[in-house]
């Protein structure tokens, strides 16, 4: 029996409904990504006119002190970020599957951050830890700079951005723990596994692609965090909370204007997320291949 061929209309359908998204995707994304490269080798303080530097603004990029806080303020924030993410997000995914009372309501809190903006959730924070009436140690009595000390400011700035994107990474990681078929359990409840050996030996070693995935999504969000940030801390302590992005955007569009330094720093940005998130990749393709 021959094989009926589509007709042209039929194989091109699916093309037409993603090409407009696409088509907005290149345009605001790829396209500004793929101009970074190029403004980061010239010089501008207005947007007009641009003069080549070459490999300057790379040299002044890593040659600035500026440069090298950030860079490591965002690495100790997306290292925390990350661990206390995955960590918190399997534990709540474990905990929403079981037959609790109320599961759809804990559901619901705990996605809810996930759908507020997050300008509006550094405000909110701000108020709440304000140090003479921040609604948090009026309630604890106390009086602490949550925002004024550096170290703690770090902290506060880890803690909200888990609290903000932890609901999301566990409805993720629900979806895998729903698609491990129940036989494996019966399997290792027959063999006498513990609890313990059972979420060692079935459950993480099932979960491993999923976790991939939240742990590649939790490095490039941490990376690129900036909105909630700016609001909630400004950067600030003496640059104790300014990451990267910030550094990107204060370059570009305040004054003294450097586009190109600007551009150079989202270069090295993008390489490195790229970078991780290859070696997030191929880690995840050898544990598989093991």
């Amino acid at each position: 029996m021959a094989k009926r061929v589509k007709p042209w209309n039929q194989r091109l359908a699916p093309y037409f409904f993603v090409a407009p998204n696409m088509l907005i995707f290149g345009v605001f994304i790829i396209y500004p990504a793929i101009n970074g490269f190029n403004i980061s080798a010239y010089d501008s303080s207005n947007g007009r006119t641009f003069k080549p530097v070459g490999t300057d603004n790379y040299r002044k990029l890593f040659s600035d002190s500026e440069f090298w806080s950030a860079a490591q303020a965002s690495v100790i924030f997306v290292v925390a970020f990350v661990v206390l993410s995955t960590v918190a997000a399997i534990g709540l995914a474990l905990l929403l599957t079981q037959r609790i009372r109320a599961r759809g309501f804990f559901r619901a809190v705990f996605f809810l951050p996930v759908l507020l903006s997050p300008v509006v959730i550094g405000l909110l924070w701000g108020w709440i830890l304000q140090r003479q009436s921040g609604g948090l140690n009026s309630l604890l009595g106390i009086e602490v700079g949550w925002l004024v000390n550096g170290p703690l400011a770090l902290g506060v700035t880890i803690f909200v951005a888990v609290w903000m994107h932890v609901g999301f990474y566990t409805l993720i990681l629900m979806a895998g723990l729903q698609g491990i078929d129940g036989s494996y359990y019966e399997a290792a409840r027959m063999d006498g596994a513990s609890a313990w050996q059972r979420f060692r030996h079935v459950t993480m070693p099932l979960l491993r692609p999923t976790t991939l995935v939240v742990v590649i999504l939790a490095m490039i969000t941490g990376f690129q965090a900036f909105d909630f940030v700016y609001t909630l801390t400004g950067g600030g302590p003496l640059g104790a909370t300014t990451f990267m992005v910030q550094y990107i955007y204060e370059h570009a569009f305040r004054s003294p204007i450097q586009y190109g330094l600007a551009a150079a720093g989202s270069v090295v940005l993008f390489c490195t997320i790229f970078a991780l998130t290859l070696v997030n990749f191929w880690y995840g393709r050898r544990k598989e291949s093991i």
